[in-house]
């Protein structure tokens, strides 16, 4: 796989294959169907400071080629995840991401200085840590009535600067489609220091009942992924690879090495894949296997002939 490794802030990555949060766990049962040690990257299911119970209600609808969801980022928060789950990330070899969440600047700076300091206390032990952090600032604002803190580009910039004091370790910042402007969003990040960006994020959709005559979520709105949204995503990780210096992690609806390819054209250092893994419980190793495919029957000896040629 020497060929396809791809690296980001000093973080190998094998493949440019990675796992995207809240669609994975944390890998355990999907080890139980496939080698997960085949994959580039796992981003891990998403973490706040505090354990949350999720949200009430449905939380996952299925619509033409994509689904809906409304989880609300159900977790066992930060400090359980180091003491439980990191044991068994210990054990296995992608590149280990942590995306955090949090309701204000206090939570997310908070969280990012445990993940840091236990990363740091394994490592001087010799053990295995956490790779990079991944920034989920699609999650609400509770100071500003809800709003998420990466719909307007300076709200989003004071936690972005606050996190990058917190932490020495690799930091990614997750963008929500829902932007103002993503490609500014993009660009401050790097400003403030990102290491890379990784995008998009669900988009905002409604669901309605016509029976009950009200939402189908609890919540209203919910988060819109799947093969639906991808020429979107496509299209927004172009923009942002064209403006920015800083790796992409693309994401939005990859349902097949096709699709990983045509991001990876498009300016993606790796590739994030979400929803596929609902639809096809082997999509890693199906992906991974298919781009490798597909290098070898073009003759491409490196990811890095075709990344951003569009």
């Amino acid at each position: 796989m020497q060929k396809m490794a791809c690296k980001i802030a000093g973080v190998e990555f094998k493949n440019p294959v990675v796992m995207a949060s809240g669609t994975f766990g944390f890998g355990q049962d999907y080890a139980k169907l496939y080698d997960i040690n085949q994959l580039g990257g796992i981003s891990g299911k998403g973490l706040t400071l505090e354990a949350r119970p999720g949200n009430r209600g449905i939380r996952v609808w299925e619509t033409p080629s994509g689904m809906m969801n409304s989880v609300g980022l159900e977790n066992p928060g930060v400090e359980a995840f180091l003491e439980k789950e990191m044991a068994y990330w210990e054990t296995i070899e992608p590149a280990k991401i942590v995306n955090l969440g949090g309701g204000s600047i206090e939570d997310y700076v908070e969280g990012a200085r445990l993940i840091t300091e236990d990363t740091l206390a394994r490592q001087q032990a010799g053990r295995v840590g956490v790779d990079m952090i991944e920034l989920n600032i699609s999650c609400p604002n509770v100071r500003q009535g809800g709003i998420a803190y990466g719909i307007q580009t300076e709200t989003a910039r004071e936690v972005v600067r606050e996190v990058r004091k917190a932490t020495t370790l690799p930091l990614a910042v997750k963008l929500s489609p829902n932007a103002e402007n993503i490609v500014a969003m993009a660009a401050m990040c790097e400003e403030e220091g990102a290491d890379a960006v990784s995008l998009i994020n669900t988009f905002s959709a409604l669901k309605i009942d016509i029976c009950k005559r009200k939402s189908v979520f609890d919540n209203v709105y919910a988060g819109l992924s799947g093969p639906a949204i991808n020429p979107i995503a496509l299209r927004m990780v172009h923009q942002v690879a064209k403006q920015v210096t800083i790796p992409v992690m693309g994401m939005g609806g990859i349902a097949s090495a096709e699709d990983a390819i045509e991001f990876i054209m498009a300016g993606s250092t790796v590739v994030q894949i979400g929803t596929y893994n609902f639809m096809n419980l082997r999509a890693g190793e199906d992906i991974v296997a298919g781009i490798e495919a597909f290098m070898d029957r073009e003759g491409i000896k490196s990811l890095d002939e075709i990344r951003g040629i569009i």
